[in-house]
């Protein structure tokens, strides 16, 4: 029999079965993040990162940028360490803005001086300029010592009497470029003004120059003592000022004392009320001071051992 005629429309594609797409798979795909843009969207920063260490003072900008940020502050934050030298993160070479800088001759310390050294060596070179071409070329062949005689006394004398310890950094103290131009400051000490300071400042030079405030006095009160100084006493900040003086913002006055709200001293005693430690505050306790043992003499030992002898 023949076969039934099917429909054209059948096998349109509309009405075929086709599996359906999943959701998502047409739309357009987003672009990958680099690791680049991931490593700075999951970095801290300096202010996060200053909030989860106990040495917040440590941290410096490029510390975030480490594989492990807090282990990094931690070592830094620790005892003797010794810091990496600054110059890791320029982008010049070290020691370049030194390069059209005359170096000074090296000088001889004062102990090797006095043993007449430089003395000998001058006479023995116009010695050895007047001679002749044929004289040098034979004191080059046959060459002699002993040219040169100090007195064995000089320096003995010069390395262990006179001898001077030259200048040495401390611990940790690493050299940078620039550093031998610095101003040492080493007899100056935080809070002591000179008269030349005294003077640039329009402040009083005399007996009495110290009842007279520093002009910073009034930034000090409003913002607290410096943070490199903790131990540093400053009058009318969290120490007393001197007898005579009084608060106040008039001419010679020493600003405003910073206390809280119930009126304590915020910085120290500026008021000069608590009463100093002495030694006569202070009360000693019953310590019984009687010896708890006693050493035998030679006479008893030597006793004990003739008897024990005359036992035997």
């Amino acid at each position: 029999a023949p076969l039934p005629r099917i429909h054209p429309s059948v096998w349109e594609p509309s009405s075929v079965w086709q599996p359906e797409e999943p959701e998502g798979k047409g739309e357009e795909k987003k672009p990958k993040m680099s690791k680049r843009k991931m490593k700075k969207l999951t970095r801290l920063s300096v202010a996060e990162l200053k909030q989860l260490v106990s040495r917040p003072d440590v941290v410096e900008m490029h510390d975030v940028t480490a594989r492990d940020p807090k282990l990094l502050v931690q070592l830094k934050a620790h005892r003797n360490t010794v810091p990496v030298p600054r110059h890791w993160c320029f982008k010049r070479k070290y020691l370049q803005g030194k390069r059209g800088i005359e170096k000074p001759p090296f000088d001889l310390p004062d102990f090797i001086k006095k043993t007449g050294i430089m003395e000998m060596r001058a006479s023995l070179q116009e010695k050895e300029d007047q001679r002749t071409l044929k004289a040098k070329m034979r004191e080059r062949a046959r060459p002699k010592l002993g040219k040169i005689d100090i007195d064995y006394q000089k320096l003995h004398d010069a390395f262990f009497k006179w001898q001077t310890k030259p200048r040495l950094t401390i611990h940790g103290d690493l050299y940078y470029e620039g550093k031998e131009f610095e101003t040492r400051l080493k007899e100056k000490k935080p809070g002591d003004l000179s008269q030349e300071l005294r003077t640039a400042l329009g402040m009083p030079v005399g007996p009495n120059a110290h009842k007279v405030p520093p002009p910073w006095l009034i930034a000090m009160q409003r913002y607290g003592p410096p943070p490199s100084y903790p131990n540093l006493k400053i009058p009318g900040l969290n120490a007393p000022i001197p007898e005579g003086c009084s608060f106040g913002y008039h001419a010679g006055g020493w600003g405003k004392p910073p206390v809280d709200e119930s009126g304590k001293p915020l910085y120290g005693d500026v008021f000069g009320t608590s009463a100093p430690n002495t030694e006569a505050n202070e009360v000693d306790e019953d310590v019984d001071k009687t010896a708890w043992g006693e050493l035998e003499s030679e006479s008893e030992e030597e006793s004990e051992e003739e008897e024990e002898e005359e036992g035997e």
